[in-house]
């Protein structure tokens, strides 16, 4: 999925100024939203798993787990099609505002996830003894990934939403190719 994600960034960034250009304005929305719906259920998809794990150590069940991650990302997806054919019939700026929070309370929710499974496996996992060299660095590696995929997503939810709110702090323009590159590549 990630692939997908980095080929239309790419295509987004290789015709950045033919991008803006496109008619209706919708599909401008479409060409810059759809990576970052696409990055959340990837990433949502390794909070699945660490719920899983959670949910499996501590004997309680996970049947709903797998249920819940597809209805969330269903909705998500169904909300942001919806917002996105009223842009295509009425290109409406309150439209477009509501369609950046959106995406920013995606951003958020995903910053929960994974504050609350990573951080829940990160405490489970510290709790075992760790005799091994394997068990450490799997325990690094789930709070490493933790701390930063729920920085990254608050970091992108607070710009978002500072975008939303400041029309000169948007993140496409067409004049700063090269800044849209570095916040995507950071964040």
């Amino acid at each position: 999925m990630n692939v997908i994600v980095n080929g239309v960034r790419a295509i987004v960034f290789g015709f950045h100024k033919q991008v803006f250009l496109l008619h209706p304005k919708v599909l401008i929305f479409v060409l810059l939203d759809l990576p970052s719906l696409l990055f959340f259920s990837t990433y949502s998809l390794l909070a699945l798993f660490w719920a899983e794990i959670y949910h499996q150590a501590r004997s309680l069940p996970t049947d709903k787990l797998r249920i819940s991650y597809a209805a969330i990302n269903g909705v998500i997806y169904v909300i942001q099609v919806c917002i996105w054919l009223y842009l295509w019939i009425d290109d409406n700026s309150v439209v477009e505002f509501i369609g950046k929070v959106f995406i920013a309370a995606v951003s958020f929710i995903a910053a929960l996830g994974f504050l609350l499974y990573g951080g829940r496996l990160f405490f489970m996992l510290k709790r075992f003894p760790i005799e091994s060299k394997g068990r450490r660095k799997k325990l690094n590696e789930v709070g490493s990934v933790t701390a930063i995929c729920f920085t990254c997503f608050l970091i992108r939810c607070s710009v978002v939403v500072l975008s939303a709110f400041d029309s000169d702090a948007s993140l496409d323009v067409l004049d700063h190719p090269v800044l849209n590159l570095i916040y995507y590549m950071v964040f």
